[in-house]
């Protein structure tokens, strides 16, 4: 299960529209074993959805991976062995990883995500559409990515080909934020949309990361004032705790 930025107590999980849809992406891939990709900026819980999608449908086993910026082919494979509870990738050659990959793959079947997506070079890009397309595997391929992911991924027409559920997510609007923060934190219940968008353009602007860290601050503020609700004195209190806030 995805844990919320800074542990946050007592936050509750949201219906965005980018965790819906990545719900949705998710259950349609593992269903198809199929390639997808769940993509945005940094912190609107992108992986969080991904993480609460396969915990929902049952693969909370699944494997999980992530590189430093362009990785070589070996390392992408050794980590993927490892990962899969092969043991150590040792002195393998890529070459051996791969066949070995296919094996591991083969015989048990599982999903396989890969955070940072937008770090790939092509020559790893096409290394797992290899692993993805190879005749004796069956297994759903999840690139989840930060800035520039789609664009890196898309240049590669082999892998654009065969994507077969794209989620773009992006910041909330201040509809949305009217409509679901109340039922973020207890200290946002019944607050007025006009505190809660305050909040949304002096500091979050639509990130739920964003809107974690201010909640995290903003609660102890709370408790030190005796106060159950956030208000505007609190809010403006939080920015200056923060700097001004998370674009200053």
């Amino acid at each position: 299960m995805g844990r919320h930025f800074l542990d946050l107590a007592d936050a509750r999980t949201l219906p965005t529209p980018g965790l819906v849809a990545t719900h949705r992406a998710v259950t349609d891939l593992l269903a198809a074993a199929a390639m997808g990709v769940v993509h945005g900026m940094a912190g609107l819980g992108k992986t969080y959805a991904v993480e609460q999608a396969l915990t929902q449908a049952g693969e909370g086993s699944a494997c999980w991976a992530g590189f430093p910026s362009r990785p070589t082919m070996r390392l992408v494979a050794a980590r993927l062995f490892e990962q899969l509870s092969c043991g150590s990738a040792g002195r393998r050659s890529r070459f051996e990883l791969m066949d070995q990959l296919v094996e591991e793959l083969a015989a048990r079947p599982r999903a396989i995500v890969i955070d940072e997506a937008q770090r790939l070079t092509s020559e790893c890009i096409e290394f797992l559409r290899y692993l993805h397309d190879h005749p004796r595997t069956r297994f759903a391929l999840i690139l989840v990515g930060g800035d520039g992911c789609w664009e890196v991924l898309s240049r590669e027409p082999m892998l654009r080909s065969r994507i077969f559920r794209r989620v773009n997510v992006t910041p909330l609007t201040g509809e949305q934020v009217c409509a679901l923060m109340g039922t973020f934190h207890p200290i946002y219940a019944g607050v007025e949309p006009e505190v809660l968008l305050l909040v949304d353009d002096h500091f979050a602007h639509g990130n739920l990361r964003d809107w974690a860290s201010f909640t995290h601050t903003a609660a102890k503020l709370c408790t030190e004032h005796g106060r159950e609700q956030l208000d505007a004195e609190i809010a403006r209190n939080t920015f200056a705790l923060h700097g001004g806030g998370a674009g200053a």
